[in-house]
């Protein structure tokens, strides 16, 4: 489904406020920056409608309870945000199966092949990065990422790509978003290869890092409203890489953390937000 413009107005415009309101009434949405204006894009044409309806009573936003029903947009539903975010989705998608298939990494079968470096359970060893490059598997350098080794760390990665990956799909596009992805895949990837002891790891939690650090840099010198993040979520992501880097989660036994990973994740981030946001700021 291709997005519809709803909206083209100035840059200058705060169109914040605006936003906000749409954010509460959970319209799912973008702005990007085309030929010297602001664009605010939209699922489908009826939205747009709705949305042209509702900036015309409401330019700077409002209270959600001052609007009344009738001029509220519709709310899509779970169909129609997974179309939105066709991309968002198709990561999520396809961590789930692989995470299903490796039957959260206990079936070795599966799982060797989704590694960073393959192993051998007979042996007891991990066979070199190289030699399994110079067989043709460079799948390796990003696969890891898919790997969810318990339920529960499925579900809070799944949830915080869902958040940060909408955002970052809005404002750039899917095409963005997996680039981003993979970029931030593989130098977290590498980073606990390199920094960590040989072991199996995996999970979206380095991409995660890298997402936030991008969103946070980006929105420091290019501010955005796909890019406000809600109060809090920076510092909690911030505190807990520091109790993960404390070693307090390895010593209660709650099992190991790849926290290379984690700061090599958001160190790309960081410096693609600056990048990016650099840019963005220079076109303004």
């Amino acid at each position: 489904m291709s997005p519809v413009e709803a909206l083209r107005r100035p840059l200058q415009e705060d169109l914040s406020g605006f936003v906000a309101l749409l954010r509460r009434l959970q319209v799912p949405h973008r702005v990007s920056e085309e030929r010297g204006a602001q664009v605010l894009w939209v699922p489908s044409q009826p939205l747009a409608e709705q949305v042209r309806a509702l900036y015309l009573s409401y330019p700077q936003g409002a209270a959600e309870e001052q609007i009344p029903t009738p001029a509220r947009p519709s709310r899509p539903g779970l169909v129609a945000q997974l179309r939105v975010s066709w991309m968002t989705s198709a990561v999520l998608l396809l961590t789930l199966a692989a995470t299903l298939l490796s039957q959260f990494g206990k079936s070795h079968a599966v799982l060797h092949w989704l590694t960073f470096q393959d192993y051998s359970i007979q042996g007891g060893y991990f066979i070199p990065l190289t030699d399994s490059l110079k067989a043709g598997e460079w799948w390796r350098l990003f696969t890891p990422i898919l790997v969810h080794f318990h339920w529960l760390h499925l579900a809070m990665n799944g949830l915080w790509y869902w958040e940060l990956g909408r955002r970052i799909e809005y404002r750039h596009g899917g095409l963005a978003l997996l680039g981003l992805t993979l970029l931030f895949g593989l130098l977290s990837n590498f980073a606990q290869f390199w920094f960590g002891d040989p072991s199996l790891f995996g999970g979206l939690s380095g991409v995660l890092y890298g997402l936030l650090g991008y969103c946070w840099i980006f929105q420091l010198l290019a501010p955005t409203p796909a890019y406000q993040l809600p109060r809090g979520v920076l510092a909690m992501m911030l505190i807990w890489l520091l109790v993960c880097l404390s070693g307090v989660i390895d010593t209660l036994g709650l099992g190991a953390i790849a926290n290379a990973a984690h700061v090599g994740g958001l160190l790309a981030g960081c410096a693609a937000g600056l990048i990016g946001g650099a840019l963005a700021r220079l076109r303004r």
